[in-house]
């Protein structure tokens, strides 16, 4: 049973554009598949298939650097990634509160990591190197530090309100 996704014909220009850019060199998969997540916010499947094809290496290749680096996803992250610290100094300093916060506040459905409306994706990560900010967050590309339940709540609605001046 294909998803709706599948069925549909994508438009490969913006991809070929990528492998232009960098000549199609396979020595510099990792920055074309960099940029083309930055452009799905994940790697598709068959995105990864036209890769491999248009670089004339194999597809078990592309997706054996896709699953190594954790940098990599898969599954369709959502447009604010947040990832809570769970290290030692985090922990300690009460990241499993943020964490019950964060899942209750996102509402994410069970098992999924993204919002149904694509607009958050959330994980907990071994270690952030802010140890001491402890507990940490980031939020795309920003760090919030000593952070507390009720300042998970303030950064959501932050963003919500943030997003629904976009719509």
């Amino acid at each position: 049973m294909s998803s709706p996704a599948m069925e549909q014909t994508r438009d490969y220009t913006e991809i070929i554009e990528i492998l232009d850019r960098y000549e199609r060199d396979p020595s510099r998969i990792i920055p074309i598949l960099q940029d083309i997540q930055s452009l799905f916010r994940f790697l598709p499947e068959d995105v990864m298939i036209f890769v491999a094809k248009e670089m004339k290496i194999s597809s078990a290749k592309v997706f054996g650097i896709s699953t190594f680096y954790n940098h990599f996803s898969l599954v369709p992250k959502g447009k604010y990634e947040i990832k809570v610290c769970n290290g030692t100094a985090c922990h300690v300093k009460g990241s499993g509160k943020l964490i019950e916060r964060f899942l209750a506040t996102l509402d994410l459905p069970d098992g999924e990591i993204t919002t149904p409306d694509g607009v958050f994706s959330f994980e907990t990560v071994a270690c952030l190197g802010a140890c001491g900010l402890a507990p940490a967050v980031i939020i795309n590309e920003d760090v919030y530090g000593q952070v507390t339940p009720g300042k998970v709540v303030k950064l959501h609605d932050e963003i919500k309100v943030k997003e629904a001046g976009h719509e």
